[in-house]
């Protein structure tokens, strides 16, 4: 089916703006049996759009990952301090590498090296949310990475995690672990991993 063609766009509407921005909108698509559905009405979270970036340190074959609070999971009621990997949200003119590249900076004190792949793009929740996300292995160095980074500016207070790929895959299988790009990195990792320390380790 085709964006324009398929969609008809009654209504758009800004309900919200502050540090996210909800929008609604009233609209109808085409079924798959061609007719045209009933109009329906959806609240729509526009909150930009993310790059994220596992670093992988071959060599010593550890992953940096980080733990910060997180607001989400708090009104959950869940543990609001979650595991993680580096990302951000993608400014005007920037590409998603130079994102993750600053992030990583700012985040974990981790200076990415050359040796990038991609892993994976995809919406975060298509069904209420417009966030795509862009997530990255690179490699830099882990010896010496740790402690609390993150901008003061913007509320952060990030703990640096450096692991064994072992114990990253060990966090994961216990449940440790509940951030989709974080587990889709490490499991892109474990399928790869073999590769990348023939090729980055050269």
């Amino acid at each position: 089916m085709n964006r324009d063609d398929d969609v008809r766009l009654l209504e758009h509407e800004v309900c919200y703006q502050g540090y996210f921005r909800l929008d609604r909108y009233r609209l109808q698509h085409r079924l798959f049996d061609g007719d045209w559905g009933p109009e329906i009405r959806r609240e729509v979270l526009e909150r930009g759009h993310a790059a994220a970036v596992l670093p992988y340190d071959a060599e010593r074959d550890e992953v940096v990952l980080i733990e910060q609070f997180r607001a989400g999971a708090y009104a959950r009621g869940d543990q609001p301090w979650q595991i993680e990997i580096v990302a951000g949200i993608i400014g005007a003119g920037e590409t998603p590498a130079e994102v993750a590249r600053r992030e990583a900076l700012e985040e974990a004190g981790c200076t990415l090296g050359q040796r990038w792949e991609a892993v994976a793009s995809y919406y975060m929740s298509p069904g209420a949310v417009t966030e795509f996300m862009d997530v990255y292995c690179a490699d830099t160095t882990a010896a010496g990475l740790g402690g609390i980074h993150g901008l003061e500016s913007e509320g952060e207070d990030i703990r640096v995690h450096v692991l064994g790929f072992g114990t990253a895959l060990d966090w994961l299988a216990a449940g440790r672990i509940h951030n989709s790009p974080a587990i889709i990195a490490l499991q892109w990792l474990r399928l790869n991993r073999e590769r990348l320390r023939r090729e980055w380790r050269d």
